[in-house]
């Protein structure tokens, strides 16, 4: 057997085994958040759901993307494949009788109408008008909240943030073919290593400018392992590198050959600030400036080797250190 074809099988098999003690884990973090109770019994299709918007996550960053781009020849497979990501929808929906075709046909259409924008045009890896598009489009959906309506229980708030990271995928990495985004989550000492130091970087900037401002405020508590390690996995997964992919493997990456290194750097932080406008106020300003200087240091990392892990790495640490001993 090839050495490359068991290299694939040995990343297949440690993929799927950490992506099991990854659901383990979100199981049980689940369990003790009592999500199960404004379930009412639906628990497990819910936990399903997730699962399968989970997955295309976890495994395009071991190569799924590569495969299916090598094994979606035809216009038809590429246009249709797509379409498989309304069914977590249906594995929710349905057992609990909320089903509602509108949010069926706009979880198809999403990826399929984005697909065709990107499979009739022959692209250069640089930014172009029908990247605006799409990548306004996928942040409009996100950001007024367009698909709430199909997961529309607490706790539930990050499953169209997946969808659309799925989707992202798909487009960018299968049909577009973008090259150098990084997505990627084989361990890398250099990637962890990368993102310590942004992080390190930045946290007496932030926490000092954040202080000053009376945006946060210390809150000195204890917190056990499983609570940290919990927050990591969390923060990780469902926030730093949907926004990660997003902001510097697609957006960044993109600008980078129109307007150069650091311009790319300054407008996808700016552009990354600016998408903390609302939280928790009208226009929250203080939040937009920390968001922007962290999206300095977020770039900075994934720009030194181009590694989406070392930005994420960074994203991650800045999150959590704040969520658990700031408010």
């Amino acid at each position: 057997m090839p050495t490359d074809t068991k290299s694939a099988q040995r990343r297949a098999t440690f993929a799927a085994m950490a992506f099991a003690l990854l659901l383990f884990a979100f199981w049980k973090e689940v369990q003790s958040a009592r999500i199960a109770e404004t379930l009412r019994g639906h628990m497990p299709s819910a936990f399903a759901c997730f699962a399968m918007l989970l997955a295309p996550l976890w495994f395009f960053g071991f190569g799924a993307g590569e495969v299916l781009g090598d094994r979606l020849t035809s216009l038809a497979a590429r246009l249709v494949f797509p379409v498989l990501l309304a069914i977590p929808y249906l594995v929710f929906a349905v057992p609990r009788g909320e089903f509602q075709w509108s949010y069926l046909l706009a979880l198809t259409l999403i990826p399929a109408v984005l697909s065709v924008l990107f499979e009739f045009s022959k692209l250069e890896q640089k930014l172009a008008w029908q990247d605006v598009v799409a990548l306004l489009s996928l942040a409009l959906i996100l950001e007024l909240r367009l698909l709430s309506g199909a997961w529309p229980y607490p706790g539930l708030g990050s499953l169209p943030k997946l969808y659309l990271a799925d989707v992202a995928l798909y487009v960018y990495l299968v049909v577009r073919r973008l090259e150098g985004a990084g997505y990627s989550f084989i361990p890398s000492v250099s990637a962890f290593a990368i993102g310590l130091r942004e992080w390190l970087f930045f946290a007496p900037i932030g926490i000092g400018l954040g202080l000053a401002l009376h945006f946060i405020h210390l809150i000195p508590q204890h917190h056990s392992l499983p609570d940290i390690v919990a927050g990591l996995n969390i923060t990780f997964l469902l926030t730093a590198v949907p926004e990660e992919l997003f902001f510097r493997g697609i957006l960044q990456n993109l600008l980078e050959p129109r307007i150069g290194a650091r311009n790319s750097l300054l407008v996808a932080s700016v552009l990354f600030g600016l998408s903390h406008f609302h939280k928790g106020a009208a226009f929250n300003w203080r939040y937009v400036l920390l968001a922007f200087l962290a999206g300095i240091f977020y770039g900075r990392a994934w720009r030194a080797r181009r590694q989406l892990l070392a930005s994420s790495t960074t994203h991650t640490l800045v999150d959590v250190v704040w969520s658990l001993w700031f408010r």
